[in-house]
């Protein structure tokens, strides 16, 4: 699996107060990975060394296989969670000015802004002023800029803040669409939702460090803790929970005498499901059966506390 970023021991201090201590990570190309953490974990610093506004103590950052140089930064897309739009100039000639930075010419720029403000249709925005745009609206000129000149990678902190929940999916899409055509993406957020819906890969920063990374499904798997929501049909439910009970930890539990429905959850003390669906096939009939895999939040706040804990 090739590697559009790969960081080694990153470490940056300001003065004695350690931002980033001792971090690697290694993003997969084309993919979404989330870049997690509580507020001052080092998300930020880290994103701004590899946008090279700041540079680390220690360490090195490979880009694309090479050492990050300057040259690199035409190949990166940042949107901040703090955005930066002169407000008093008119939307498409601001667009056009951001995108020439970029290295695109006038006409290439003008020929992409138009694609994305007929794809996000805001076409009739070209002549207004940034004054005059709510939050969200500014919110949309700023992700085409940001995303204009066709990056390898795209850095979103915060993304969807400012966007209503309509505004935010069409973000959300367009993102996704981005990385079917080929763009590697770093999402830094709070919101465990979006980290679900949209990232294959995770980091949690805590405190400077990195406290886990991987692959979300197989992070997800790691914390599962053999928990099973089950609903069944069944004659004396709770006669039978006292049962189950003597074997399994019932954590939670409710029972329909008249329409003889017993639902509950049941933790196990492995992933061997087999005893417990003998058992309960032969009181009654099964109609749901269902493992509750830990969220992107339960494993966050989990991952954060336990740390915490032990500093």
């Amino acid at each position: 699996m090739s590697s559009i970023l790969v960081a080694d021991g990153i470490t940056k201090q300001f003065g004695s107060h350690f931002a980033l201590n001792d971090v690697s990570l290694e993003i997969p190309a084309n993919c979404i990975y989330g870049l997690l953490g509580p507020n001052g974990a080092g998300k930020t610093t880290l994103i701004r060394i590899i946008n090279q506004i700041t540079y680390p103590d220690q360490g090195q950052i490979h880009f694309a296989g090479e050492p990050l140089q300057p040259h690199h930064i035409a190949m990166i897309g940042y949107l901040p969670e703090e955005r930066g739009l002169y407000k008093s100039m008119k939307v498409g000639e601001q667009a056009l000015y951001l995108a020439q930075l970029k290295g695109l010419s006038k006409a290439e720029a003008k020929k992409r802004l138009l694609y994305w403000f007929d794809r996000l249709q805001i076409g009739d925005w070209w002549n207004k002023k940034i004054q005059e745009l709510s939050k969200g609206m500014a919110q949309k000129i700023q992700f085409i800029v940001t995303v204009l000149h066709q990056p390898k990678l795209l850095i979103f902190d915060e993304p969807f803040s400012g966007f209503d929940p309509i505004n935010a999916n069409i973000i959300k899409e367009e993102i996704l669409h981005l990385k079917e055509q080929g763009t590697s993406i770093i999402f830094s957020t709070h919101r465990m939702e979006s980290v679900e819906e949209i990232c294959e890969y995770i980091a949690l920063l805590h405190n400077a460090e990195k406290i886990l990374d991987g692959k979300l499904s197989d992070i997800k798997k790691q914390y599962k803790n053999n928990i099973y929501k089950v609903g069944m049909a069944v004659q004396q439910g709770e006669e039978f929970l006292k049962e189950l009970s003597k074997n399994f930890q019932i954590t939670s539990s409710s029972f329909d005498p008249e329409a003889a429905e017993l639902e509950f959850q049941i933790q196990l003390p492995s992933d061997d499901t087999r005893y417990l669906l003998n058992q309960l096939s032969s009181k009654g009939t099964i109609y749901n059966f269902i493992e509750t895999v830990p969220t992107a939040n339960d494993i966050f706040i989990k991952t954060v506390q336990s740390k915490s804990a032990h500093e």
